[in-house]
């Protein structure tokens, strides 16, 4: 059974409006990507704790994902992906491990994820900010296969089986 992770604080009637915001702006974003043929370069991280991985529920999406995002113009991944683990979970900077890059059609653009992997011992306490990100939760090997997963995630953990 997935172990949930508690969140730090409630979500304030702002961090609702957000929440809205998100849930209308991205299946828009997505039409625009879709029409414009837009490539996108993102960074995930697969969080290990022990064998756990720790996978987030963002307030527009139905599936989870690994912590993670856009790569700036001028960033390279490894800096997005630790400011990613910053802005979403409020983990400090921290040694990533390069795990590769996974390429695909996801949310209507065509998308090129490097994946960095995280071991941890135990899981310190997260930060989330109750806009973007919404739920978080360790899951064991055993029950990935019946939930619902990212494009992104789906692909690497492909690679590992």
């Amino acid at each position: 059974m997935p172990l949930t992770v508690h969140q730090n604080r409630a979500p304030t009637l702002v961090d609702f409006g957000w929440q809205m915001a998100y849930r209308l702006g991205f299946p828009m974003a997505r039409v625009v990507w879709w029409l414009r043929q837009n490539d996108h370069e993102g960074a995930l991280v697969a969080l290990y704790v022990g064998q756990r991985l720790l996978l987030l529920r963002s307030s527009y999406r139905n599936a989870w994902n690994f912590p993670g995002g856009t790569v700036r113009h001028g960033e390279t991944p490894e800096a997005a992906a630790l400011r990613e683990l910053a802005e979403e979970i409020g983990l400090p900077a921290c040694q990533l491990r390069l795990a590769g890059t996974v390429c695909g059609r996801w949310d209507g653009r065509r998308d090129r994820v490097h994946l960095f992997e995280l071991r941890l011992d135990e899981l310190p306490m997260l930060r989330l900010d109750n806009r973007e990100i919404i739920g978080a939760q360790l899951v064991a090997p055993n029950e990935l296969p019946d939930m619902k997963l990212t494009g992104p995630v789906a692909a690497y953990l492909s690679t590992r089986v």
